[in-house]
């Protein structure tokens, strides 16, 4: 390491001490950790083309569990994380891949009955347009940002997030839910006012995001998981979590969900509000003293059961891809507390060995464990958020 770039991670460390004071400084081996990656996907690509569809999980049996073909809310992140291999590799296989399994949930462009529109398609054809400035991508971009707007009621301020006439949903007495996930799904919409310079998208976005703001953050900075509305008045109705431990409590992957989208909006709007937010939410989940030493925290921050609780390594894949970019934005510097996160994440504790986890890159993370689902499991979009944090990482090497 040139000694320059050791003198500025030393004083990125001392900078950072009001953040975390207990960040490890090491940096990650870029090259390593994406070489390893790649082979490990390249399984995984065998396995999906051999069965023609697009990896999502294990089963509580270890085997593989497929994407629902009606529709997954997941279906996005393997032709996403294809897209990426691309775009460092070069290699046409990762473009071919990427298209063809994308290909298969195109027709959802024109779905109203959920709002996952943006984590489907701004993962895939988002990244996919990104790359090729193909124009097909551009146009289902465009109609997918006009269904997920169908569900979008000025008189909340908000974009519903389920549709609550059945399923489990049915059972909460809601009418109006709004999940803080939903923050995700506005990159999709401001993506599609750049590329039409209709107003309309950014709009709802920013409305969406200053309702989110106001209702759904406590006075620590954490987030709740869910505010139900009352569509007619715009009313809150009540607070609640589907996926964390309690009503009361920090669904991690929430967290990581807030700090992300609240950098996605000051990316595209430079309002300062989204940037202090994403702040505040970073100082959350890096302060919190229950986080584990490595960085990687517990499903839940208030689970009941710590230390004996899974942890969530999804949420710190998204949390350390979102600081990427907040790093960039910030006065302050994330860059040690990356570089913990992005360590751990790459040992092999959390890291799978080539051929085995079924052939998935990271290892122990949460889909929802009050639904019993996906417990201390693979999960495609943590392999997503990872292969964007590492390619984040490597253009601050450079």
């Amino acid at each position: 390491m040139k000694i320059a770039k050791l003198t500025f991670l030393v004083l990125a460390c001392i900078n950072l001490a009001c953040v975390n004071p207990s960040v490890n400084s090491k940096n990650i081996n870029f090259n390593t950790s994406f070489i390893n990656a790649e082979k490990q996907m390249s399984l995984l690509l065998k396995d999906a083309e051999q069965a023609n569809r697009i990896p999502r999980t294990l089963n509580e049996h270890g085997h593989m569990h497929w994407t629902n073909t009606d529709f997954d809310w997941t279906e996005g992140f393997f032709p996403g994380s294809c897209w990426f291999l691309y775009e460092q590799t070069k290699n046409r296989k990762w473009k071919n891949a990427a298209e063809k399994f994308q290909l298969k949930f195109e027709s959802h462009k024109t779905l109203t009955t959920n709002h996952d529109l943006g984590f489907v398609f701004n993962c895939s054809y988002g990244k996919g347009y990104e790359l090729t400035k193909n124009e097909h991508f551009k146009e289902i971009l465009i109609t997918a940002a006009n269904s997920l707007l169908t569900r979008f009621n000025p008189t909340v301020g908000c974009i519903k997030s389920w549709d609550v006439n059945t399923g489990w949903q049915a059972e909460r007495g809601w009418k109006y839910p709004v999940i803080i996930d939903n923050m995700m799904n506005l990159e999709l919409l401001f993506k599609v006012s750049e590329f039409t310079g209709n107003n309309k998208y950014k709009q709802a976005a920013i409305t969406h995001a200053n309702t989110t703001l106001n209702n759904h953050f406590r006075n620590d900075n954490s987030s709740v998981h869910v505010v139900d509305y009352d569509p007619v008045t715009g009313e809150v109705r009540g607070k609640y979590t589907a996926q964390g431990f309690a009503n009361e409590s920090s669904w991690a992957r929430g967290q990581a969900w807030g700090l992300y989208g609240y950098t996605v909006c000051y990316r595209f709007t430079k309002d300062t509000t989204y940037l202090h937010q994403a702040e505040k939410i970073a100082q959350y989940i890096l302060n919190f003293n229950g986080t584990p030493d490595d960085g990687i925290p517990y499903w839940d921050y208030h689970a009941p059961k710590i230390p004996n609780e899974p942890r969530d390594v999804s949420a710190a894949s998204i949390t350390a891809s979102a600081l990427l970019e907040l790093n960039k934005y910030s006065k302050n510097n994330y860059l040690p507390a990356i570089n913990k996160i992005m360590a751990s994440l790459g040992t092999k504790e959390y890291t799978a060995s080539i051929g085995k986890n079924k052939h998935f890159i990271l290892k122990h993370s949460v889909g929802s464990i009050p639904h019993g689902n996906e417990i201390d499991v693979p999960l495609n979009y943590a392999d997503y958020y990872y292969l964007e944090a590492l390619s984040r990482y490597k253009s601050i090497e450079q």
